[in-house]
């Protein structure tokens, strides 16, 4: 039974998560190269999930600052800019949380999601069989017909601007975004706050994605996204792989023995000081 040490996926750690020396992120471009090496990553570290941030790659293993003059906060310039460039996918996904995911990792996410190649048919099933609520399948219907509109406009669209909407509405813009059916493309200087996301339906953002997700298949998605997981933090519970994913935990273990069986991982393992079972990456359980 392979056993690994805390210090040891630290030092691993420390290189995946750019917060070693000499490893920092000082550039857009380097941003855009890192989630793509790493094919998904948080925008800001989640206390509960773990799992690789611009923010850490940028600012270092701190919490995010206050002060809006912060160095890193560099990052939130770099998020804005990029929005319309289509050089990653950006929305609230894992954990319905700001996720940056590499646009050749995309298509595996978008399989798994409740979109079946029909994107102005799919979201009516959804919405009859309940998974789908009123205001989310309203908010979409704007965008399909209206086309990109920032945050005030949707809600005036969707008829969801009144104050007691604001929970649903928001909940709403999550939900699509989390299903990939939605996402911010650009920022309006619009609302209190001269800022606004401008939100797009992502089948018209990306018009060739529903093409090439067709042929993958959820398994092979799966395992994808798992083995990219765990290339980012080098040691996992099945727990905490299913509470990121949120998928049934007899998906995650299929994932995860597929991994294993392929050589690319170590199940059993052991992390000393610390309860239960670890799946590690082979090269990390080595001695």
């Amino acid at each position: 039974m392979p056993s690994l040490t805390l210090d040891r996926i630290t030092k691993y750690r420390a290189e995946t998560y750019r917060t070693g020396p000499g490893r920092r992120i000082t550039r857009r471009d380097e941003a855009v190269a890192y989630v793509n090496e790493r094919g998904f990553i948080y925008f800001w570290p989640i206390k509960e999930a773990t799992l690789p941030s611009l923010w850490t790659a940028v600012a270092g293993d701190r919490p995010v600052a206050d002060a809006h003059d912060d160095p890193g906060h560099v990052t939130w310039g770099w998020k804005d800019e990029l929005l319309p460039a289509r050089v990653w996918h950006y929305a609230k996904v894992l954990r319905r949380r700001a996720t940056f995911i590499a646009l050749d990792v995309l298509p595996c996410f978008y399989a798994l999601s409740e979109n079946y190649g029909e994107p102005e048919a799919d979201y009516l099933l959804q919405y009859r069989e309940g998974r789908l609520t009123f205001e989310a399948k309203t908010v979409y219907e704007a965008l399909l017909t209206g086309g990109p509109l920032d945050t005030v406009n949707l809600r005036k669209a969707a008829r969801l601007t009144s104050k007691q909407s604001d929970a649903a509405f928001n909940r709403a813009v999550e939900t699509l975004q989390a299903d990939f059916k939605i996402l911010p493309v650009g920022i309006a200087q619009a609302g209190a706050w001269k800022y606004a996301f401008i939100y797009e339906c992502v089948h018209r953002h990306y018009p060739d994605l529903v093409e090439r997700s067709r042929p993958i298949r959820q398994a092979d998605a799966r395992r994808r996204l798992v083995e990219l997981y765990l290339r980012s933090i080098g040691a996992v519970q099945a727990r905490d792989a299913a509470l990121l994913f949120r998928w049934p935990e007899r998906e995650i273990a299929a994932a995860l023995a597929a991994l294993t069986s392929g050589g690319v991982a170590v199940g059993g393992a052991t992390v000393a000081g610390q309860p239960g079972e670890w799946i590690a990456l082979a090269e990390l359980a080595r001695p």
